[in-house]
């Protein structure tokens, strides 16, 4: 069965980024399951999907336009300390969603300086072009109750 819209698809991934640093991988873990044609994973991973069976192996790279975009300056802002709850309680590396006319975005704290706090809300992996070896270890029709809640049960 090829992989296409609709299907359930478990992979074993490895990421790297271009020098070769191990970003994240299922190597240890669980296969990473998804519904394929929802938007579960980045684009241009689930394009070069498609059409692939189990048993398929490859390697791909992923420009950023593909992946997590490219990053945005006007995503980086200094607020103050006081603008939020528990504030004393902040630290570099914490994560926090905010609700905005597009719709949630992911903030990152990137740095504290007395009263000022750095966010930044690109994503992590924002202008990064990134490697996949991925092994595709199962595909199959994805059940009415998986569609309906988007995701594999």
């Amino acid at each position: 069965m090829e992989i296409s819209d609709g299907k359930v698809v478990s992979i074993d991934y490895t990421l790297q980024n271009d020098g070769g640093e191990v970003l994240d991988t299922s190597d240890g873990r669980d296969p990473l399951s998804y519904i394929h044609g929802i938007g579960a994973l980045i684009p241009g991973l689930e394009s070069e999907l498609a059409g692939k069976s189990a048993g398929d192996e490859l390697d791909v790279t992923i420009p950023p336009e593909n992946a997590y975009g490219v990053r945005h300056e006007e995503l980086v802002a200094v607020v103050k300390r006081s603008q939020f709850d528990n504030n004393e309680d902040l630290e570099v590396g914490m994560q926090f969603q905010v609700q905005q006319d597009t719709g949630t975005r992911i903030f990152t704290i990137k740095k504290i300086e007395g009263e000022d706090v750095t966010l930044d809300g690109n994503h992590p992996l924002a202008d990064m072009t990134l490697h996949f070896s991925v092994k595709v270890l199962e595909v199959r029709d994805a059940t009415k109750e998986e569609l309906e809640h988007g995701h594999v049960h």
